[in-house]
């Protein structure tokens, strides 16, 4: 019988970063899944965010070259290669699915780090937030769902609320501390779904996507799709997530 050491895990905590831990009502998160059913799956757009939305976008994670974000549409230029709305990044570099094990990794003088793999990156977030303010009444008030698998917390006592593939502790707060939990802790990870009191849109991540959904009206969409710190392209909310 091995006797490998304990994992550590930081007790249950009140709040996460500025976020407060939802102990009790769950009722927020009740509307999720109640849309359209057939988009409401694991692996599609509308599985990871929410479905019944007009349009929806993907926000790309970049890759990074030192401390330097890179666009994807730089790398597949560099590698000659199109970038399409639902093109995934193996495809970008040319290996097979299990990236990760790539013999060669990063290309010189254009990317030397992998797109981050998780819910969003604070540097995409931070770009993001001040779009989704234009477009709710209600971003002091929003709710966020966090997968209950990430290690280092003990969620174990907390109610969680289903998604596809997951379940998910409830947080709330204003939308500008979505980003609040990596300031207390450097380790820890985005909220995956975000959604404000209106519900007038919803962000949908996920551990083990390098894209962000975000799904809403058609304006919101068509503003994430201009604004210049996103790489973002249209997709549908029964398109697959990679």
């Amino acid at each position: 019988m091995n006797d490998y050491p304990p994992v550590h895990r930081e007790p249950t905590p009140e709040r996460y970063g500025r976020l407060l831990v939802c102990v009790d009502d769950l009722g927020p998160a009740e509307w999720i899944g109640k849309g359209p059913s057939e988009h409401w799956s694991l692996g599609k757009v509308a599985g990871v965010a929410a479905p019944g939305f007009d349009a929806c976008a993907r926000v790309l994670h970049p890759a990074s070259l030192g401390e330097r974000p890179v666009r994807w549409d730089t790398v597949a230029a560099a590698y000659g290669r199109e970038l399409g709305p639902l093109t995934d990044w193996y495809e970008v570099i040319g290996a097979d699915r299990d990236y990760q094990q790539a013999a060669e990794y990063g290309l010189s003088g254009v990317w030397d780090e992998h797109p981050a793999e998780g819910p969003t990156p604070p540097e995409v977030a931070d770009a993001l937030i001040p779009v989704l303010a234009r477009h709710t009444g209600t971003a002091e008030r929003c709710w966020f769902g966090l997968w209950h698998g990430y290690g280092r917390w003990d969620f174990d006592g907390v109610p969680t609320f289903v998604t596809p593939g997951r379940d998910e502790v409830l947080l709330r707060g204003p939308l500008a501390d979505a980003v609040s939990p990596v300031s207390a802790d450097e380790f820890a990870e985005l909220p995956d779904l975000w959604w404000p009191q209106d519900r007038a849109w919803c962000v949908g991540g996920d551990v083990d996507l390098v894209s962000t959904y975000v799904c809403g009206s058609a304006a919101l969409i068509a503003d994430v799709l201009a604004t210049p710190g996103l790489e973002a392209y249209p997709v549908g909310p029964g398109d697959r997530v990679g």
